[in-house]
């Protein structure tokens, strides 16, 4: 970690998929997610692959989180027998952030029926957001656009700055 990064604007991408960890399919969700956060002065600080599996999940989250304020997992998070991403964040995170998930289902949901399909969470891992995304590339851009605009803050205020912004 550049220690010329402030940290609070540190961010981890996290794609999981089975296709994607064997080679079989480029990751396109996971540069498309990147590319919002650096829009939005975020650094990408580390993108890792992950198949879909519980443990690999959990483990690269919490060790994302080491390096990170904000995690942003893509994929795994609908309703097939190996979409897991939802179950896996709920295992390391303390405290879920529940608004959020449903901030961007409701704004996806503008866009197509299926977001409501989505399973995706976002909670608290040690002193980082974790955001999980859908696993299409524009779902998972549009899900972050949708919740881009509150993450400084959420940061902020797991980093102990508690002032509370004016509207």
């Amino acid at each position: 970690m550049s220690s010329s990064i402030p940290e609070t604007f540190r961010a981890a991408v996290l794609t999981v998929s089975d296709s994607c960890a064997r080679g079989e399919r480029n990751d396109l969700s996971g540069p498309a997610v990147s590319r919002v956060l650096q829009e939005h002065h975020f650094s990408v600080v580390e993108t890792r692959i992950v198949a879909d599996d519980h443990g690999a999940i959990q483990k690269a989250i919490v060790e994302l989180a080491r390096k990170a304020r904000l995690v942003v997992t893509t994929g795994g998070t609908g309703i097939s027998a190996r979409d897991v991403t939802p179950e896996a964040t709920r295992t390391v995170c303390g405290r879920m952030l529940d608004g959020i998930s449903e901030r961007m289902r409701r704004e996806g949901e503008k866009k197509t029926p299926f977001a409501v399909l989505s399973r995706g969470l976002c909670g608290v891992c040690g002193t980082s957001v974790v955001l999980n995304l859908p696993g299409s590339p524009v779902g998972a851009a549009d899900s972050l656009q949708a919740v881009i605009e509150l993450m400084p803050h959420a940061i902020q205020l797991l980093a102990g700055k508690t002032e509370h912004l004016a509207n």
